[in-house]
């Protein structure tokens, strides 16, 4: 019983309120902008300085909380990105054999592709495997999304 009092109180108090600032809002806007203006242009210029000076003020406190959240939170770098994984033997062959972070070793691999130009010249996504990479990829032709995967097996 006491909850169908609650729920039967809240309603009531809900509505009221909700209605009334909607009234006031639609009166401020039309007839305060629209019917001084066009009786009486010296009346006309002060509200609309006033309801102008009051919305730029609302927007900007609204906007600030917004932004001060973001401001906090800063980014901090994943731990398991930068652990030392050790290569495999065909894998230390491109990227050499002491342990590496993930990051590290996808850059360094890159960076012997490049050398060797080996991405495809119509699809640059594709990559063309010569011999070395061909022992890591398994295949002649990858795709460069599928590719740290591919490496990922090769890293203990």
């Amino acid at each position: 019983m006491a909850t169908a009092k609650k729920a039967a109180k809240k309603p009531a108090a809900k509505k009221a309120p909700a209605r009334k600032p909607a009234a006031k809002k639609a009166a401020a806007k039309k007839p305060a902008a629209r019917k001084p203006a066009a009786k009486k242009p010296a009346a006309r210029k002060p509200a609309a300085k006033t309801v102008a000076a009051k919305k730029p003020a609302a927007k900007k406190a609204a906007k600030k909380p917004a932004k001060k959240p973001a401001a906090r939170k800063a980014r901090k770098p994943n731990a398991a990105f930068m652990k030392a994984l050790t290569p495999s033997a065909a894998l230390a062959s491109i990227v050499g054999d002491k342990p590496l972070p993930r990051t590290e070793v996808v850059k360094r691999l890159w960076d012997y592709i490049k050398k060797g130009k080996l991405q495809d010249d119509v699809n640059r996504r594709l990559i063309n495997a010569d011999e070395k990479l061909r022992q890591v990829f398994g295949k002649a032709q990858v795709n460069m999304f599928e590719m740290t995967g591919l490496v990922g097996k090769h890293l203990k």
